[in-house]
C-alpha cells in the first residue's frame, strides 16, 4: 500500500487549506485512514481519523472544531480540511492507514501505512 500525500504550503494565519491523501496498490475498504502531524523538535502527534465506513470520526481537541476528515472509500482517498489555521499548525502531515478500530484510531500503533508527509506552513 503506498500513500501519497498532497495539499501542503504556506498560508497565513486564519487561512485555510485542504489537505488529500491517496491510497494505491492493496488498499482495503476496511482501512481506517488518519491524519498526524509532527512539528519541528516535537513527537508526532495524532489529529484526525475517519473509519473505513466513514461512520466514526475523531479528533485531537487542538483542531477539533477547525479541521473536517472526510473520506471516499471508493476513490481511498482521504481529505483534511484545515480552516482557522494557526501559527501553531506549522508542521510536517502525515496520512495512515491500516486497520485501526474506533478505540485504537487516535494511536499511530494502530496504523500499518504512512505517507511522506506535506508540509504546512502558517505564518502570523
Amino acid at each position: 500500500v503506498q500513500l501519497q500525500a498532497f495539499g501542503g504550503g504556506l498560508v497565513q494565519a486564519g487561512d485555510s487549506l485542504r489537505l488529500s491523501c491517496a491510497a494505491s496498490g492493496r488498499t482495503s475498504s476496511r482501512f481506517a485512514m488518519g491524519w498526524f502531524r509532527q512539528a519541528p523538535g516535537k513527537e508526532r502527534e495524532f489529529i484526525a481519523a475517519i473509519t473505513y465506513d466513514g461512520a466514526t470520526t475523531n479528533y485531537a481537541a487542538s483542531v477539533k472544531d477547525r479541521f473536517t476528515i472526510s473520506g471516499d472509500n471508493a476513490r481511498s482517498t482521504v481529505h483534511l480540511q484545515m480552516n482557522s489555521l494557526k501559527p501553531e499548525d506549522t508542521a510536517v502531515y502525515y496520512c495512515a492507514a491500516g486497520r485501526a478500530i474506533v478505540s485504537t484510531i487516535a494511536r499511530a500503533s494502530a496504523y500499518n501505512y504512512w505517507g511522506q508527509g506535506t508540509l504546512v506552513t502558517v505564518s502570523s
